[in-house]
């Protein structure tokens, strides 16, 4: 569900209070704990292919655009 249709469902509900507790209750993403959804890259927020080493937090792509800033030099 859009973040769009999110909004579409808070007007409606709005008007049944009791109904829209429920709602969120059940529909709101839960807070991670563990696993590939918990790290996300710092600079654009994609979940997948993180670095974390060095405490850099950043994907892979992200990665290779801000290496040679970072101090890291490609070898052939």
């Amino acid at each position: 569900m859009t973040t769009k249709d999110y909004k579409k469902a808070f007007k409606q509900l709005d008007a049944k209070p009791a109904k829209k507790q429920k709602f969120v209750k059940h529909n709101t993403p839960h807070a991670r704990t563990t696993g590939i959804g918990l790290r996300k890259c710092k600079s654009c927020g994609r979940t997948g292919a993180h670095i974390r080493s060095y405490g850099i937090h950043l994907c892979r792509q992200c990665f290779r655009e801000e290496a040679k800033h970072l101090g890291f030099k490609k070898y052939d």
